[in-house]
């Protein structure tokens, strides 16, 4: 994991692995639809996987459900 990120850093990455997050509001804002439900809304996120985002990277994309999953202790994700 890196400390800096390559800039620009989209949106659509986890700022963890890099893999796509799967983040239902950054797909409705690039298709100028309305968000449905984000996978988000059922995992918890630690506080020391939020720790673990880059400086660089907080409040800019999201993390993505693998890395929420594994760090809560819950199996499955993309």
């Amino acid at each position: 994991m890196q400390d800096t990120p390559v800039e620009p850093w989209a949106a659509t990455a986890c700022p963890l692995c890099g893999q796509a997050n799967q983040c239902a509001m950054e797909a409705a804002r690039a298709n100028g639809t309305e968000p449905g439900t984000c996978w988000c809304a059922g995992v918890p996120f630690t506080a020391e996987l939020l720790a673990a985002v880059p400086p660089g990277l907080k409040n800019r994309a999201c993390i993505c459900e693998r890395c929420a999953r594994r760090a809560a202790g819950i199996g499955g994700g993309q």
